[in-house]
């Protein structure tokens, strides 16, 4: 069964009460830097959903390939958004982190769960390399931004998305992301 959303304000925070709907999946997407990841765990730890980490569905390959300092293709891309597809079929009701940058890489997802709600957190270019700059241990390096944003297709009016300001704090993101689901459950 999928959950539907009512969100409701009081004093102690939102409140979230759930029943049936369509929507059984969230794919934070962008760019890496836009801080997907963190967006997502904060989501469904609000929402009380599964969690899924896209980057550990990566193929071995991809990563090897990433590190190198490499763009992945399309043709590299695929196994991963497969991977991270059938997870959210099987795991609804699901966040996820997942680039997402095409609309083709949206339609392979769709493929398998076809009420996903994209949340795309815009940030800068600056600020997306600071942030890549920053952190320790990630396998994507900085060098391989230019090609993300060279691939990146902004959600067009016929998907199911919401485009936010990704330079808030996360709780603003996720409080945004809450309003945002309150006004689709009316």
């Amino acid at each position: 069964m999928t959950t539907k959303l009512s969100v409701i304000s009081s004093g102690d925070g939102p409140q979230i009460l759930h029943g049936p709907t369509g929507l059984s999946a969230i794919v934070v997407m962008g760019p890496s830097g836009c801080g997907k990841s963190t967006l997502a765990k904060s989501l469904a730890k609000t929402l009380d959903w599964n969690f899924i980490e896209g980057d550990d569905h990566h193929p071995p390959a991809n990563i090897v390939k990433m590190k190198a300092g490499k763009p992945l293709t399309d043709a590299d891309r695929l196994p991963f958004l497969r991977s991270v597809g059938r997870q959210l079929a099987r795991n609804s009701p699901t966040v996820a982190s997942c680039s997402a940058l095409s609309s083709s890489h949206r339609d392979v997802l769709r493929s398998f769960v076809d009420d996903i709600l994209f949340v795309w957190p815009k940030t800068d270019q600056g600020e997306l390399m600071r942030r890549m700059e920053e952190r320790e241990g990630h396998f994507m390096p900085p060098d391989l931004l230019q090609n993300q944003l060279s691939s990146l297709d902004a959600p067009s009016s016929n998907e199911s998305s919401l485009t936010l300001d990704g330079h808030l704090p996360t709780q603003a993101q996720v409080e945004v992301v809450l309003g945002y689901l309150s006004a689709l459950s009316r």
